[in-house]
């Protein structure tokens, strides 16, 4: 049976108390349409001021034909004002300058093209929490289930459920222990199918493994 309220068909999923759409909230994989960007399923970010583009307010410099690409898990939540910085941002800097010529002339490309290809990925896991204002550098690797505070800036990897917060962006503290961190890497709820989430919200919510592995539609070896 579909759940209503987990719809990732929907471009806009969420409505006020009035019944209006909030256009400041959307998913991000039906309003994003590039080649180097891939999102999961349910994956939102929200803002105070709606852009046109999603893409370019998100990811500026990541543009169609990068070498590098970003992606970006299921069930993550991201704040208003968030930037991420991906690898064709950064200027060639082995040289005696690090003035972009080949930018204003192609044609000189060729003098660069060791330093800019093989750039890195960037990768935020599933449910991952980016805070307002928070800014992902190149190639930045944050693990599942990590929070990432308001105004951070994370650069490096950042582990699986880890909070991290100030610039650089640092471990404040761990959100589960590592058996625990265990199992929730083996469950893998952000997988399961909409229905089977649907049932298990009260146990995501009060952290209550026991009761998500009850649920689970079946448990990897």
């Amino acid at each position: 049976m579909p759940v209503s309220f987990l719809d990732a068909s929907s471009a806009y999923p969420m409505r006020f108390a009035d019944g209006r759409v909030n256009r400041g909230l959307v998913h991000l994989s039906r309003v994003i349409d590039h080649p180097n960007i891939e999102i999961g399923d349910f994956t939102y970010a929200s803002s105070f001021d709606p852009p046109d583009d999603w893409a370019v307010r998100l990811a500026p410099y990541t543009y169609p034909g990068a070498p590098e690409r970003l992606r970006i898990g299921r069930f993550c939540q991201i704040a208003d004002r968030v930037r991420i910085v991906t690898a064709s941002a950064n200027h060639p800097m082995a040289g005696i300058s690090t003035y972009p010529f080949a930018i204003f002339d192609p044609a000189r490309l060729a003098d660069y093209i060791d330093q800019i290809t093989g750039l890195p990925d960037t990768v935020i896991g599933h449910d991952v929490w980016l805070g307002d204002g928070v800014t992902v550098l190149p190639g930045a690797r944050i693990g599942n289930g990590a929070i990432v505070g308001a105004g951070a800036v994370v650069g490096g990897t950042v582990p699986d459920y880890a909070v991290v917060a100030g610039n650089p962006a640092r471990v404040t503290r761990m959100r589960f222990g590592p058996a625990e961190i265990e199992r929730l890497l083996r469950l893998a709820w952000w997988d399961w199918p909409p229905d089977r989430i649907a049932a298990v919200t009260g146990a995501l919510a009060r952290a209550d493994l026991d009761a998500l592995e009850a649920l689970a539609p079946s448990c990897p070896a």
